[in-house]
C-alpha cells in the first residue's frame, strides 16, 4: 500500500476511472438494449452529465468551504450505492426483451437506470471538483504539469484502457456484473482516500456568505480571459465530442457489426494515445509552449472527427481514436496545468466550477443533439448514413472552433493574466 500521498491520490483517482470506464461501455449498451431509437439512448448519458450545468456552481461554494478529502469521501460512497441499486435493478428485470426500434422495452428498468445515472452524475461533480482543486495542496506548484500528466496517464488506464474491455467483458458473461464491479471501486477508493493526511480544507478570512463568495468567483473568472477563452472553447469542443461517442455506440453495433468486446476494445485502443499524451505532454509544452501546444491539439480534432466517421476497419478506428486522444491529453495538460497555477487556492473551487460549468454544461446539447440528428436523417437518408452525420456535423464544428479559437490562444497566452 503506498505511503506518499500522492501514490496514494493517483491510486484512488485510477480506481474510480476504472469504474468510469466499465461505466461507459456498461450505461450505453444497457440503454441500446432497452431501445434502439437513438435519442432514448442519448438520455443516459444526458442523466450523467446534466448535474454539471445543474450543480457546479454549489460545488465550487462547497468545496471551498469544505474538507475536500471528506467530500471525496462522500461523493464515492454515494456512487458506490448508486451502483448497487442499478446491479440489482438490472437483476431482476432479467431476461430483457427485444429492444423495439421506438419506445422502451422496460421502461421501469430504463427510469431507475436514469436516475442511478443522476445521482452517479451528481456525486461525481462535487467528486472531481474537490480532486483537482486538492492537487495543488499535495504536489508543489512547479511540478503541475508533471502531477497532472502522470495522474490522467494513471486515469486513461482505467477510465480508456482498462475499463471499457473489462466492462464489454462483464456484460457479455453478465449484465449486472460491471454495475457491482464499479461499486467494489469506489469502496476501494474510500479506502486510499481515507488514509490521505494533510490539510485539505481553504483557509477562510471572512465570514462564510454564499451570494459574496460566488461574486469573487464571477470577478476573478471576469478578469482571466485566457480562462474564459479556455472555457468556452472546451465547452464547445465537448459539445461537439459527445455527439461523437454517444454515436459511436450505435455505428459501431449497425454500420461495423460488432459486439460489446469488440467496442470495449476500441474504446480501450484509443486510451493508449491519451497515456502517451499523459506522459509526454509537459515535455511537447515545454518544447513549442503553452500556446502553440494548445491552438495544434485543438485544431487537430475536426480531421479526427471526420476520421471516424469513414474509417472501414475496427482496426483503423482504434488508431484514429488513440491520435485524438493523444491530442486531448496535452490539451487537458496545458489548460488544466495553467487553471490550477492561475487560481489561488481560496479561490479554485469557485472559479474552478464557474470554468466547469461553461466547459461541461455543454455536453448534454452535444448529446442531445446527436440523437435528434440521427432521428431527422433517418427520414431522408439511409440508416447507414444517418448515423455517421453527427460525425459529419462535429467535424465542422471543430474546425470552426479551431479557426476561431487559434488566435484567442495565441493572444491570450502572451499576456499576464
Amino acid at each position: 500500500m503506498p505511503t506518499n500521498p500522492f501514490h496514494r491520490f493517483v491510486l484512488a483517482s485510477g480506481l474510480t476511472n476504472l469504474a468510469d470506464g466499465v461505466a461507459t461501455v456498461a450505461w450505453a449498451w444497457l440503454a441500446s438494449l432497452l431501445t434502439r431509437d437513438p435519442l432514448l439512448i442519448s438520455l443516459v448519458p444526458v442523466a450523467l452529465r446534466l448535474p454539471w450545468f445543474l450543480f457546479a456552481i454549489p460545488a465550487g461554494i462547497i468545496t471551498d468551504r469544505a474538507d475536500r478529502r471528506l467530500l471525496i469521501l462522500r461523493m464515492d460512497g454515494l456512487r458506490a450505492g448508486a451502483f448497487i441499486a442499478a446491479a440489482i435493478a438490472v437483476w431482476m428485470a432479467l431476461p430483457l426483451a427485444v429492444p423495439p426500434l421506438n419506445g422502451i422495452s422496460n421502461p421501469t428498468l430504463f427510469w431507475i437506470i436514469l436516475c442511478a445515472a443522476s445521482l452517479v452524475g451528481v456525486a461525481e461533480v462535487f467528486r472531481d471538483n474537490a480532486a483537482q482543486t486538492m492537487l495543488p495542496s499535495i504536489v508543489p506548484h512547479e511540478t503541475l504539469e508533471k502531477s497532472n500528466g502522470r495522474l490522467w496517464s494513471v486515469e486513461l488506464v482505467g477510465n480508456a484502457l482498462i475499463g471499457p474491455a473489462l466492462g464489454a467483458f462483464l456484460i457479455a458473461y453478465a449484465l449486472p456484473l460491471p454495475f457491482l464491479a464499479n461499486a467494489f471501486a469506489y469502496l476501494g477508493a474510500i479506502f486510499l482516500v481515507i488514509g490521505l493526511t494533510g490539510k485539505f480544507r481553504p483557509e477562510v478570512s471572512k465570514a462564510r456568505d454564499w451570494r459574496r463568495e460566488l461574486k469573487e468567483g464571477f470577478s476573478f473568472l471576469g478578469q482571466a480571459p485566457l480562462l474564459r477563452s479556455l472555457a468556452f472553447i472546451t465547452g464547445f469542443w465537448n459539445l461537439f465530442f459527445q455527439m461523437v461517442m454517444i454515436a459511436l455506440v450505435l455505428h459501431v453495433q449497425e454500420n461495423l457489426g460488432l459486439d460489446a468486446r469488440a467496442y470495449g476494445l476500441i474504446l480501450a485502443s484509443g486510451a493508449i494515445g491519451g497515456i502517451l499524451g499523459g506522459w509526454l505532454g509537459d515535455k511537447i509544452i515545454g518544447m513549442f509552449g503553452p500556446a502553440k501546444t494548445a491552438q495544434w491539439m485543438l485544431l487537430s480534432s475536426a480531421p479526427a472527427f471526420l476520421a471516424i466517421a469513414l474509417v472501414p476497419s475496427p482496426v483503423a478506428l482504434g488508431i484514429t481514436l488513440a491520435i485524438f486522444e493523444f491530442t486531448g491529453l496535452v490539451w487537458n495538460t496545458v489548460s488544466v496545468s495553467y487553471r490550477q497555477r492561475t487560481i489561488p487556492d481560496e479561490l479554485l473551487g469557485r472559479v474552478n466550477s464557474l470554468y466547469r460549468l461553461l466547459a461541461w454544461g455543454m455536453m448534454p446539447i452535444g448529446l442531445l443533439l446527436s440523437g435528434l440528428i440521427v432521428r431527422v436523417s433517418d427520414k431522408f437518408v439511409p440508416r447507414d448514413t444517418a448515423l455517421i452525420t453527427p460525425f459529419l456535423v462535429a467535424a465542422f464544428g471543430a474546425l470552426v472552433l479551431g479557426i476561431l479559437g487559434w488566435r484567442a490562444l495565441g493572444r491570450g497566452f502572451k499576456k499576464p493574466q
